[in-house]
């Protein structure tokens, strides 16, 4: 396998997604060296939520990410949100970006977007790490807990992000949150969600340890090295917040659970074989990290987990049918959302 041969898709800019590219490079030019002869812009395939765009002068590449075009969600696309997530973690063990500049003016390029380092690597978004040795898959798993762990850990106060969400009642939040954008994207009667939204409130864990966590912590948001298996960056901390470490966790094992369409699972794929460590290893990993003996009420997580992101594919699926997602996918997003909330009702049962 050739190892650049993951490196993040990019394709034209789609045409919702346009904006005036030397109207941009002006403005760059006053604020960041390399800029103000001209520019090539593409734009990353993924990046469901905030358009996201590679940005190319003669002698310098910068990654811009944007709030997409149309109507938004009041708690939704926050990019000026992530950009200052991301510039307090650049003194963390937490492998992240550089940010360069914000821009708040509208005026530029049709909405606020931020500009940040391009990092050289290689995104594998399939979990089941085909074409990859069994030694590093392993490898790559077990980066990938520990960069989770070292989100866990960051002192908030150091960082500056103790004040980034309330200190307490994040489950319960999130579970009102995504209750209420399901509902305000809905498009179908999917018996599931109805049964989770009335079951996770009447489940929520009592004990709740706030940390940072990234609400999105996946293989397709993470940058890994070409030819080993150190995380270099972690991206799209749009849904970051203030919460229990444990959803992060449990997000992240998701595809233990589950094989749906354009969206692939590890059923049953783990064991030595593959390298894909198991659920029961990962969670092990993480345990031993953060330093704790065991998680509690991992069902409730796993369930919370698949209703969130059936939520948040709803929410992709109806700006599919509205034109303004940022990607061509969106609309393939319907039955996803249907297994998702079926899986995680399952698991709640």
């Amino acid at each position: 396998m050739n190892s650049h041969s993951s490196a993040p898709a990019l394709v034209a800019v789609r045409d919702a997604h346009r904006f005036d590219v030397a109207r941009l490079d002006s403005w760059l030019s006053d604020r960041l060296d390399g800029f103000g002869c001209g520019v090539r812009v593409r734009q990353y395939e993924g990046g469901q939520s905030n358009p996201t765009y590679l940005v190319e002068s003669a002698n310098r590449r910068v990654v811009l990410r944007k709030k997409p075009p149309g109507v938004l969600l009041p708690t939704a696309h926050q990019v000026e949100r992530e950009y200052r997530i991301l510039a307090a973690l650049a003194a963390t063990e937490v492998p992240v970006p550089d940010v360069f500049v914000l821009c708040e003016d509208e005026s530029v390029i049709g909405t606020a977007f931020y500009v940040m380092a391009h990092i050289d690597g290689r995104v594998l978004s399939d979990p089941r790490l085909p074409g990859l040795e069994p030694d590093l898959r392993h490898a790559l798993y077990l980066s990938t807990v520990a960069g989770l762990a070292a989100i866990h850990a960051v002192d908030l106060d150091v960082a500056g992000l103790a004040d980034l969400g309330p200190p307490s009642g994040y489950l319960e939040r999130q579970v009102k949150r995504w209750t209420r954008q399901y509902e305000r994207s809905g498009t179908d009667d999917i018996a599931a969600m109805n049964e989770l939204a009335r079951w996770l409130p009447e489940h929520l864990p009592t004990s709740e340890h706030t940390a940072l966590v990234h609400g999105d912590y996946r293989l397709g948001n993470l940058v890994f090295a070409y030819e080993s298996s150190r995380l270099a960056g972690v991206l799209d901390w749009e849904l970051a917040t203030l919460g229990d470490p444990f959803a992060d966790l449990a997000y992240l094992c998701m595809g233990y659970h589950h094989e749906g369409p354009a969206r692939a699972g590890l059923v049953p794929y783990p064991g030595r074989a593959s390298g894909v460590p198991r659920e029961s290893e990962l969670v092990e990993e993480y345990c031993r990290l953060a330093g704790i003996g065991e998680i509690p009420h991992w069902r409730f997580y796993l369930a919370f987990s698949f209703f969130r992101l059936a939520a948040i594919l709803q929410g992709v699926y109806r700006r599919g049918l509205e034109g303004n997602a940022s990607s061509r996918e969106a609309l393939s997003k319907r039955e996803l959302v249907r297994v998702c909330s079926e899986t995680g009702w399952r698991l709640a049962k």
